[in-house]
């Protein structure tokens, strides 16, 4: 009996031995980011509408700029991106405005809807046009028709912004349409606690950690580091 009770509470030992390694191995992957000494300036993106935040909060622990997604395709809009918009500016967090490429609509509905809803600005960050597979979308057109496409979007929306536009790629994206050996512009790449190299230039943008726990945020952040 003795025994049986030794070898149960042995078992029990190692569960809760297995259990805080696992719990820890958890904390340390949503507070991890890339150390601030090889990259000073670290922020978010949010990339839903539904993230709350309290600006004054993440800018005083460490957001020093902030992406908010603002339009998809040719419809898709944040109702609430313009309050966001002037929350994040009146908290001190530079702010700028993503656009999701959406390879089934045309590039010039695409521009307006991000033209009609980004306010254009000198405090504004360069716009960011994301491209990556859309579960909306089961199209694949051909490369040339993407590339041109694309052109016409990224055209429009500097031509509104003044601003050169950031590329945010998608891994598969890339990988089929190759954007970055085409698209001269500064690229945003991702990958989960290791530099991305999927492209054929190197990132000056990197989301580092997609569910990073981020203080003033409720749910997990993107966190995204800038190249110095």
């Amino acid at each position: 009996m003795a025994r049986r009770r030794g070898k149960l509470l042995g078992i029990v030992l190692v569960l809760l031995v297995l259990g805080g390694l696992a719990a820890g191995a958890w904390l340390f992957a949503v507070r991890w980011a890339p150390s601030r000494a090889q990259y000073p300036v670290q922020g978010v993106y949010l990339d839903t509408h539904e993230e709350r935040a309290t600006w004054p909060t993440m800018k005083a622990t460490g957001v020093d700029f902030a992406y908010l997604l603002a339009t998809t395709g040719s419809d898709g809009r944040d109702q609430d991106f313009q309050r966001r918009l002037a929350e994040a500016k009146a908290a001190g967090v530079r702010v700028g405005a993503v656009h999701r490429f959406d390879l089934c609509r045309l590039a010039g509905d695409q521009a307006g809807n991000f033209i009609t809803n980004v306010p254009r600005g000198r405090d504004m960050l360069p716009p960011v046009i994301e491209m990556r597979f859309l579960d909306s979308c089961k199209d694949r057109p051909g490369r040339a028709l993407v590339l041109s496409e694309i052109a016409a979007l990224i055209a429009q929306i500097e031509n509104h912004s003044g601003k050169p536009a950031v590329i945010k790629l998608g891994k598969d994206f890339e990988a089929m349409y190759d954007i970055s050996t085409a698209v001269n512009r500064t690229v945003w790449l991702q990958r989960d606690f290791f530099p991305p190299d999927y492209a054929a230039r190197p990132f000056v943008m990197w989301t580092a950690n997609e569910k990073r726990d981020v203080e003033g945020l409720e749910g997990p952040g993107n966190w995204v580091v800038v190249q110095p």
